[in-house]
């Protein structure tokens, strides 16, 4: 435990003292998000904080685990380096989607053949499908969940504080570190990311977070309990970019777009300023709901297999029920 909390830590400290160096290097390279009209920013605001939350996260691991013995271990983190180095590149130079997309499949190919997979189907290339799927899914879904001061770094380390809770309170020690990690920087980058943001995650961030938090969820294991209940328990947990991501999709086939690469004030955060809240209002609600989903993730472990398919249940008709409710209000800007 002890470990743990110095793994939290020395990522947090590392977090605040090197987003402000990543911000002046973005301003000296003019890596810089520049305003439009579907942004909520109005000056350019330099990028690259996702190079200060992976520094951060490497550099306490580096300093205070003592598993990069474990092949999985190691696969994780060439997976989310690589993903981070992806995110560099498109923040500078803008990749189209389908190369952005393309080069996740590298990641994906490295967690699959070092271990780190969906194991609870009976076929083999089910599972093999199923952990493609949802680490595509996840990693894009935080990204596409970058759209507001703070919503994407504070949504990542409330899912983290919960991964965190669950690994140890199921011995998952070679997990726990890697929550730990993740937790730290996150509230670290938000020092200078909350509204108003004084730098911006980009890419090298949303996808590292993405990436890792899919990563965390497969290798949470929870050896007292059937793998029939606990395959929900991270879905739950993520349910927030999870639900942010269908109905963006949802509205922009609907509209008749590619929901992959059509940008657009659409997504739940955009709906709630739509309806009168303020930014850090409508952050500050998706904050809310994330904590609940991650206290039914929680509980569906501790109840019987009726009960957790009845929350389970639950909380996919409540999803539902988010976006027939905005879709009918059609709130979102064209």
């Amino acid at each position: 435990m002890q470990t743990i909390l110095l793994i939290l830590l020395a990522s947090l400290v590392f977090a605040v003292a090197a987003t402000p160096l990543a911000r002046r290097v973005a301003f000296a390279l003019g890596i810089l998000d520049q305003p439009n009209a579907r942004k909520v920013h109005t000056s350019p605001v330099p990028l690259l904080g996702g190079v200060a939350i992976y520094v951060a996260f490497l550099g306490a691991l580096l300093l205070f685990s003592d598993a990069f013995y474990v092949n999985q271990v190691i696969g994780i983190l060439l997976g989310a380096t690589w993903v981070s180095f992806l995110g560099i590149w498109d923040d500078w130079r803008t990749l189209r989607p389908a190369v952005k997309l393309a080069g996740q499949l590298i990641p994906i190919a490295i967690l699959i053949l070092t271990g780190v997979r969906v194991e609870f189907l009976r076929n083999s290339f089910l599972n093999v499908l199923v952990t493609a799927a949802w680490i595509v899914g996840i990693t894009n879904a935080v990204n596409f969940l970058d759209n507001m001061d703070g919503l994407s770094g504070g949504v990542a380390a409330i899912a983290s504080a919960w991964f965190l809770a669950l690994s140890l309170l199921n011995g998952q020690f070679l997990v726990a570190p890697f929550a730990a990690a993740l937790l730290g920087a996150s509230l670290g980058f938000l020092v200078y990311n909350f509204n108003p943001a004084r730098i911006f995650m980009g890419d090298a961030g949303s996808l590292f977070l993405g990436f890792m938090l899919a990563a965390v969820g497969l290798k949470l294991r929870f050896p007292a309990h059937p793998d029939t209940i606990t395959w929900m328990i991270p879905v739950l947990v993520l349910g927030v970019p999870v639900l942010d991501m269908t109905l963006v999709t949802l509205a922009r086939l609907r509209r008749g777009v590619n929901p992959w690469t059509t940008a657009g004030k659409d997504h739940l955060s955009h709906r709630l300023v739509k309806m009168g809240m303020s930014y850090r209002r409508a952050v500050l609600t998706i904050y809310a709901l994330c904590v609940l989903c991650g206290a039914l993730a929680l509980l569906v472990q501790y109840v019987s297999f009726e009960i957790a398919y009845a929350l389970f249940a639950f909380a996919l008709c409540a999803g539902a029920a988010v976006i027939f409710f905005f879709e009918r209000m059609n709130t979102q800007t064209l």
